[in-house]
């Protein structure tokens, strides 16, 4: 017998600029899967850079709007699935005094950061890559992570460490943890030292073509927990309902095989550990 999938902690809905999901189509997905508890996490990048597909605020949630909608099914689906109240907040030097009065202006259950942009550029564009090694765009990501996770302390878990293995010219095909053990190793460490944890995202191991991995990949799930790192949340990204929860029975035998035994739930930003 198959165990129970764990809480999906990261999720996108109608809210999010990417995102033409209705709220509650992933709340009945949510529900078909049995799981036990969702977290909707909608975008929120301030500063974005814009260009002809990314305009002005497309990354930027009216929160008062998210927050009424998730609120109103909070209270509908209470005692049927318990739903919390969470942002993906767009990390960058510039803004965190922005970001921090942002954060303490709602009553989030759980805040996930994320680096989306690298000095304004983004790397899900092939730009990003352009004009250099692929080891040199890597290498920029991850000290453009570490400087962000020095800068601000007010978010729970760091979302999809190596995401821009999905976008990257070559995937994720000649990426390997141990050739950026050094920085990378410093960002756990951080992280660890500040309390905080990782997205176990699985949207890599479901999207087209599949990597085969999670984000942060195995390897550096395992130097996590190695490291002495415990906080960690699992996030299907999803953006479809049918995505909710995806990949989810991987994951867990994954971070299983990296020695955790437990995953996080967040309720007002304070974590509950779940066996897994």
């Amino acid at each position: 017998m198959s165990h129970r999938l764990p809480a999906d902690f990261h999720m996108h809905t109608h809210h999010s600029g990417d995102c033409d999901t209705p709220m509650e189509m992933v709340i009945k997905q949510a529900l078909e899967k049995k799981l036990p508890a969702i977290c909707i996490t909608e975008h929120m990048d301030m500063d974005y850079i814009i260009c002809e597909t990314d305009p002005a605020g497309k990354f930027e949630v009216n929160t008062d709007e998210y927050q009424d909608e998730l609120f109103l099914y909070k209270e509908k689906y209470k005692g049927i699935i318990d739903i919390y109240f969470g942002i993906e907040l767009g990390l960058q030097p510039q803004i965190v005094k922005i970001n921090a009065d942002y954060i303490n202006k709602y009553p989030f259950d759980f805040v996930i950061g994320s680096n989306h942009l690298v000095h304004k550029k983004d790397p899900y564009y092939s730009s990003f890559y352009e004009g250099r090694t692929e080891h040199e765009a890597f290498m920029e990501f991850f000290e453009s992570t570490l400087e962000n996770i020095q800068l601000f302390d007010d978010f729970d878990v760091l979302g999809h460490l190596d995401y821009l293995v999905r976008y990257a010219p070559n995937l994720n095909r000649d990426y390997r943890y141990k050739d950026y053990s050094d920085i990378i190793d410093e960002i756990l460490k951080t992280l660890i030292s500040k309390g905080k944890g990782l997205d176990v995202n699985t949207k890599a191991l479901y999207s087209e073509p599949s990597l085969g991995d999670l984000n942060p990949s195995k390897d550096i799930l395992a130097r996590f927990r190695e490291l002495g790192g415990e906080i960690i949340t699992f996030g299907s990204d999803a953006h479809k309902a049918e995505n909710v929860a995806l990949g989810f029975d991987t994951a867990v035998e994954m971070a299983k095989a990296c020695g955790f035994k437990h995953y996080a739930l967040f309720s007002n930003r304070k974590a509950k550990f779940v066996k897994l």
